[in-house]
C-alpha cells in the first residue's frame, strides 16, 4: 500500500505521492459517503468499539440515518450549523455523520473551553443546535443569553444527577427515539465536494479563535491520505487513547473500513493491556502520554502482539521516549504534522525508515517548501525558514474571509512554523513564528490569558509570554504592571486559573515598572520573551554572591520517596552524573534524613541559572525526571544566600 515520496527537487520543495494511490479510499463527493460505502461493503465489520459497547458498520449507518432524521427535524433546512463536543464517546461518530448526512455543518468545539470562549465560538459559528457532554452543557447554559442563534442544547447522555442548568434538556438518543417513525430527511441538497462540511476553531496571534472552513473534499481526501500514510486497511484495528475526539481518527478508519477502538481510561499501562485485548494494529496517543508511558515502571511485561505502529502527533515526541517505546513494542514509533487548516495531516514519518525527531515526508498529493521569513524566497535544502504547504486538504478559508493573508496566489499556505527539509524531503520542526505556544499539546494564546488577567482590579497592564518547562514543553508567565505596590502573585495566578482551562494557567508572575508599547498599543511579545529569559539567566533573584564577589546559583530539592528507595537513589545518581557534565555545574550534595528514611534533600550549586535551564530543556533531563516522578514527590526551591561565613575570610 505504500508508495515512496518523490525525491526533493531544487530548493526545499518536497512532494508526496500522487493522488492516484488514493482512488480506492475516497468514498464519494461527500464525507458521509465514506460511511455509506463502508456499510455497503462490510456491513458486519466492527466499526466502533468502546467500554460502552460495539457497533458494526451496519449498526452505525442505521443510527446515523435515524440521527440525521432527528437533526433535520430540529435544524430544518440545509446548511444549519450543529456544534459538537469532541468527547471520546461513541455518540460522536453517530452525531457527526448524522449532522452532515442531514445536510448540516458540524462545528467541532473543544470541550475544555470555559464559558467566555464557548460563547465566542458558538456565536462565530452561528450554531443553532449544540450536542454537548453534561459538563459542557452546563457551561453553555450559563452563557446561553449571549448566543442569540442557539435554539437547542442536546446532551450526549442524561446524567444520573440533573442540575438546574440541565433540567429541561433532552439527550440526543431521546430526540432520535421521538422521531424514529419520521421519514428520512431529503437527500443532501448538494453533491458538491467543495461544499462546506465542518467548522473547526484555532487560536491565532490575535488571541481570538478563528473559524476554519473545511469542505467535504478536504475531509474525504485527508482521510484517504492518512489511511494511506498510516497503512490502514479493512483489517486494521485503530486504538484511540486520546483525551478528546479528533475528527481524523474517525474518518481515517471509516475510509478504509477498519475498526476504531475508543479507550477513555487515563491509565497508561491499562491502555496497553486493552490494546492487546482488542488486537490493535495502530496505537494513537499524545506525546505527553507516550513520554509518561515510556518510563512507566509497570510497562515491562505488557505488550501488544498485533501492533504494527505507535503514532503520535500535535507536538514533538522526545527522542528518549521514541527509542524506548520502539524497543519495547518492536514497532516503528512515528509522528506526523498538520494543522486545523489542513484537515489536518500534511506529513507523516515513514513506517519503514523513520527518522528521529522528523515529521516525515508529505502525504499523497501534498507539497511542502520552506521560505525565507522576510523575503519569502524558497530556501535551499537544510535551511531554516517558514514552512508552507499546499494540497487538496487545504481549507476553503476562514470564517472571516481572511485566508488571503496566509495563502498566496499559487495556493501555498503559510503555516507560521519554522523548520527545514532534508535532502530526502523529511520535514523537521525547529521553532514557531506565531505568538501562540503549546502546553501539554494544547495550543495556548497569550492574548486570551492577558484579556482575563487585565480584568483583575490590581493589574494596570500585562503581557503573557511562554517559558520552557521540562514536563509541559512550555508554560505561561505573566509580566504584570501593577496598579499598587502590594500585589499577591498567587492571587493573580489563582484568578486566571478560575477562568481558563488548566493549560492556560500562569505558572509564574513577574512584576515590572513599565511595559513598552508602540503608538498603536502593540507589544513585541517575542522580544519581551527574550528579555525576560535573558534577565532570568543573568539577574535572576536565585543568583547570589559568595564572599569575594563570586556568583553562585543554589538549588535545593526536598524529595519524599513514595516508591522504592533503591530505585530512587539509582535514578537520581544517573541524573546527577548527567548534570555534572553540564556547563556551569559546581557542586552537588545529597542528604538523607536520619529520622525518616523516605526523606532526602539535594543541594546543588551552579555558576549561573543558564546552564541549569539549558540542561532542563534536554530530552535526557526530561527522561530522568519522568522516572523520578514515578517513585517520589519533589519540592524544588531556589534559594539566595542571606549570610555567608568563610573561615579564611574571618581569619
Amino acid at each position: 500500500m505504500t508508495t515512496p515520496s518523490a525525491p526533493t527537487p531544487a530548493g526545499s520543495v518536497a512532494t508526496g505521492p500522487g493522488l492516484d494511490v488514493l482512488n480506492d479510499l475516497i468514498g464519494g463527493p461527500r464525507v458521509d459517503d465514506l460511511l455509506r460505502r463502508a456499510a455497503e461493503r462490510t456491513p458486519s465489520r466492527l466499526a466502533v468499539r468502546s467500554p460502552a459497547g460495539d457497533l458494526t458498520y451496519r449498526d452505525l449507518d442505521e443510527r446515523v440515518a435515524a440521527c440525521a432524521s432527528a437533526l433535520h427535524a430540529v435544524v430544518g433546512g440545509p446548511g444549519g450549523v450543529v456544534a459538537l463536543a469532541l468527547a471520546l464517546d461513541p455518540v460522536f461518530p453517530t452525531a457527526f455523520f448524522g449532522i452532515v448526512r442531514a445536510g448540516g455543518v458540524a462545528a467541532l468545539v473543544n470541550p475544555l473551553l470555559r464559558e467566555e470562549a464557548l460563547a465566542h465560538v458558538l456565536r462565530l459559528a452561528g450554531a443553532r443546535v449544540v450536542i454537548a457532554t453534561p459538563v459542557m452543557a452546563e457551561r453553555i447554559a450559563r452563557v446561553r443569553d449571549r448566543i442569540p442563534e442557539l435554539d437547542t442544547i442536546l446532551l450526549t447522555r442524561r446524567p444520573s444527577d440533573v442540575t438546574d442548568e440541565l433540567s429541561g434538556l433532552s439527550a440526543l438518543e431521546e430526540l432520535v427515539g421521538a422521531v424514529s417513525s419520521a421519514p428520512p430527511p431529503p437527500a443532501a441538497p448538494s453533491a458538491d465536494p467543495d461544499a462546506l462540511a465542518v467548522l473547526q476553531f484555532t487560536s491565532g496571534t490575535t488571541g481570538l479563535p478563528k473559524g476554519v472552513r473545511l469542505s467535504h473534499r478536504n475531509l474525504s481526501v485527508n482521510a484517504a491520505q492518512t489511511a494511506h500514510a498510516h497503512r490502514v486497511t479493512s483489517t486494521s484495528v485503530l486504538f484511540d487513547h486520546l483525551p478528546t475526539f479528533h475528527l481524523m481518527h474517525l474518518t481515517t478508519p471509516v475510509a478504509a473500513g477498519a475498526t476504531l477502538v475508543l479507550w477513555p481510561d487515563d491509565d497508561l499501562v491499562g491502555s496497553v493491556d486493552a490494546a492487546a485485548e482488542f488486537g490493535a494494529t495502530h496505537y494513537y496517543s499524545l506525546p505527553m502520554r507516550l513520554s509518561q508511558l515510556a518510563v512507566d515502571p509497570r510497562l515491562p511485561g505488557h505488550g501488544v502482539p498485533t501492533l504494527e505502529a505507535v503514532l503520535s502527533g500535535g507536538s514533538g515526541l522526545p527522542a528518549l521516549a521514541t527509542n524506548a517505546l520502539a524497543a519495547h513494542f518492536g514497532v516503528p514509533v512515528v509522528q506526523g504534522y498538520g494543522l486545523q487548516e489542513t484537515s489536518p495531516l500534511t506529513h507523516c514519518d515513514s513506517l519503514d525508515r523513520p527518522r528521529l525527531r522528523s515529521c516525515g515526508t508529505p502525504v499523497a498529493g501534498t507539497e511542502c517548501r520552506v521560505v525565507d521569513v522576510e523575503t519569502r524566497a524558497v530556501l535551499p535544502v537544510g535551511a531554516k525558514g517558514e514552512i508552507q504547504v499546499r494540497g487538496p486538504q487545504l481549507m476553503l478559508g476562514y470564517l472571516d474571509g481572511g485566508n488571503s493573508r496566509c495563502v498566496d496566489p499559487d495556493g501555498w499556505f503559510s503555516t507560521g512554523d519554522v523548520g527545514y527539509v532534508d535532502t530526502d524531503g523529511y520535514l523537521f520542526l525547529v521553532d514557531r513564528i506565531k505568538d501562540v505556544f503549546k502546553c501539554d499539546n494544547w495550543l495556548v494564546s497569550p492574548t486570551e490569558i492577558e484579556d482575563v488577567l487585565r480584568t483583575h482590579p490590581a493589574v494596570a497592564d500585562c503581557v503573557v509570554v511562554d517559558v520552557p518547562d521540562p514536563h509541559s514543553g512550555a508554560v505561561a508567565l505573566g509580566v504584570v504592571l501593577p496598579k499598587r505596590s502590594a500585589v499577591d502573585r498567587q492571587e493573580l495566578i489563582a484568578f486566571v486559573a478560575e477562568r481558563l482551562p488548566y493549560y492556560q494557567h500562569l505558572r509564574a508572575v513577574e512584576f515590572v515598572g513599565e511595559i513598552q508599547r508602540s503608538p498603536t498599543g502593540k507589544v513585541q511579545r517575542r522580544d519581551l520573551r527574550s528579555r525576560v529569559l535573558s534577565q532570568m539567566a543573568t539577574t535572576d533573584p536565585m543568583v547570589s554572591h559568595r564572599p569575594g564577589g563570586v556568583r553562585v546559583f543554589t538549588l535545593i530539592n526536598r524529595f519524599t520517596v513514595t516508591g522504592d528507595t533503591d530505585e530512587f537513589e539509582a535514578v537520581l545518581e544517573n541524573l546527577t552524573n548527567f548534570m555534572i557534565k553540564q556547563p556551569g555545574f559546581r557542586t552537588h550534595r545529597l542528604y538523607h534524613s536520619a529520622k525518616d528514611p523516605k526523606i532526602y534533600v539535594e543541594i546543588s550549586e551552579w555558576d549561573d541559572p543558564s546552564g541549569h535551564r539549558q540542561a532542563m530543556g534536554s530530552d535526557e533531563f526530561k527522561g530522568f525526571v519522568q522516572q523520578l516522578m514515578k517513585v517520589t514527590t519533589a519540592d524544588p526551591a531556589p534559594f539566595t544566600i542571606l549570610k555567608s561565613y568563610d573561615v579564611a575570610v574571618a581569619k
